[in-house]
């Protein structure tokens, strides 16, 4: 079992900690964002609105969440690095989360402004959350067990996010095996129950889930000299930030990692976001649908380990290639779909790379920053992920609204994916870790009180 742990990423506490933080915030990403919550949302949040115009909503709702991260992600960064708090800004934005979760229950008929702004808050308490918890990876692993903890990280919110959503799918389909209204003659409130159940139970999850992270994850010290007064952290926080962006200049392989990242993860954003509502826009059954994601978060698991071995194999930047022109064929295919069984297909194409072109970017961009420096490079980060996940579901809106179809409008987003390979391509890996080796080093000796946790770990 220890030997099988160390293989998966998973042989200390804090590693398995920090991963489980994946499996907590997952059930957001899979009921919420992905499932459950679109089809709620076009069906009956949406309930009044001309034909289409539910997936338009939806999709303003998710840029004005990811403009809001946008604005706040670099600066939060910075502020977390100088004053030692990434755990606790990482709990502040999931208690704001679970919370905008939970409140989705009160979500009735023609609710459409209330779905929105707590849909908003949701993804802005999911993202800013997940800044700080990628800011804490450099500091829990190693560089030679980065790619593994990471993937283990995913894969362990596949498996999370599936379980609550099995469960989910369960009461939403058998309400009355669990007791809960069903039959012919319910109230609208009845009839929507269990859905919204669903709804509250993510919150519930997320917040259990992130306990042992803020247990057995130490908080990395602080970048403030001794003695600088706490008051100060703000406004240090913007001289790092505006520091950290000239820096960046200096940091070219991470600065077009960053780019690239920032483009080809457009377009897998928008599939996550936007797929359910477009197969309910396509009159495909909402079993199927939600059983398509459950799809998607199972074959995910050991595709997610095996991309982290694939990586050890003909390298990180090479496997994340192969996932993004895996999404190129996923994408020409969704323009054609036009049954369930098409969507469960491209269900399971969509599990096979999700997981480890995402969990392998990230550990790649870990691997070319100075450790020290994890919060403000992964508010960076989580800028570029963030803008990224704003850019595509605005343009799908823009397009149904100019009076193109969602067919359209999800083709467009094959040149995301082009574009982003095209950028990673001229990526030079090995010079932007060299470079991150030795501004830590130079850290290092300039001031001995810097902390290298990641470089120096037992």
């Amino acid at each position: 079992m220890p030997a099988l742990l160390e293989r998966l990423g998973l042989h200390r506490p804090e590693l398995r900690a920090w991963a489980t933080y994946d499996w907590a915030v997952s059930a957001m990403q899979t009921t919420i964002t992905a499932a459950v919550f679109p089809i709620y949302f076009v069906r009956v949040a949406s309930a009044g609105l001309p034909a289409g115009r539910g997936a338009q909503q939806l999709a303003y709702a998710n840029t004005l969440g990811m403009a809001l991260v946008v604005l706040l992600s670099p600066v939060l960064g910075a502020l977390a690095d100088h004053s030692a708090a990434k755990k606790r800004f990482l709990a502040g934005f999931a208690l704001l989360g679970a919370a905008a979760c939970a409140a989705m229950f009160l979500v009735g008929r023609g609710d459409v402004t209330l779905a929105s702004a707590l849909y908003a808050a949701a993804m802005v308490g999911a993202a800013g959350s997940m800044a700080f918890y990628g800011a804490l990876l450099p500091h829990v692993a190693r560089a030679d067990e980065i790619d593994r903890v990471s993937t283990a990280g995913y894969a362990l919110g596949y498996v999370g996010g599936g379980v609550l959503l099995a469960l989910n799918l369960a009461w939403i389909q058998l309400p009355g095996a669990f007791g809960l209204p069903s039959g012919p003659g319910l109230t609208p409130d009845e009839a929507t129950l269990p859905t919204r159940l669903a709804f509250l139970s993510v919150g519930v999850w997320w917040l259990a889930f992130t306990v042992p992270l803020l247990r057995r994850v130490a908080e990395p010290p602080a970048t403030r000299e001794a003695g600088e007064p706490a008051g100060r952290a703000v406004a240090a926080s913007f001289v790092r930030l505006a520091h950290t962006a000239r820096e960046l200049r200096g940091f070219r392989q991470a600065a077009l990692l960053l780019l690239a990242f920032a483009v080809y993860n457009d377009g897998i954003q928008t599939i996550i976001k936007l797929a359910t509502a477009y197969g309910t826009e396509l009159g495909i059954g909402q079993s199927t649908l939600i059983a398509a994601i459950l799809v998607v978060q199972f074959v995910g698991v050991p595709f997610a380990f095996a991309f982290g071995a694939l990586a050890g194999r003909i390298g990180t930047k090479r496997a994340v290639l192969l996932g993004l022109a895996a999404y190129v064929v996923i994408t020409a295919l969704a323009y054609g779909m036009r049954t369930g069984t098409h969507f469960l297909l491209l269900a399971v194409l969509v599990g096979t790379v999700q997981g480890g072109t995402q969990a392998l970017s990230r550990s790649l961009f870990a691997s070319m920053v100075p450790p020290h420096r994890s919060g403000e490079f992964f508010g960076f980060f989580g800028v570029f992920e963030k803008f990224s996940g704003l850019l595509g579901p605005l343009l799908f809106a823009v397009v149904v609204g100019a009076g193109g179809t969602s067919r359209a409008a999800i083709l467009s987003i094959v040149a995301f994916f082009v574009v982003g390979m095209a950028l990673l391509s001229r990526v030079d890996v090995a010079a932007g870790q060299a470079y991150a080796r030795r501004a830590e080093e130079e850290a290092a000796r300039l001031s001995p009180s810097v902390n290298t946790a990641g470089t120096d770990r037992p």
